[in-house]
């Protein structure tokens, strides 16, 4: 999925993107974050800014939560 710096990522964002990790390669929730926060973030909490990490964090707690 190609992503521009020009905006913040929403929290909706994240958790399709983590879902369709999860499908893709039929894993879990917790290897889907670690895939999204070495592959999309590169390692870098801030790749995409403070915001876009913050809405990705609070996707993984709405998800932890279901």
């Amino acid at each position: 999925m190609v992503v521009n710096h020009g905006g913040n990522l929403s929290k909706s964002y994240f958790v399709a993107y983590l879902n369709l990790i999860m499908r893709a390669k039929e894993c879990s929730a917790s290897c889907a974050k670690q895939d999204m926060l070495e592959q999309f973030f590169k390692g870098d909490p801030n790749h995409f800014g403070t915001v876009s990490f913050q809405a990705f964090i609070e996707a993984i707690a709405e998800m932890d939560a279901s």
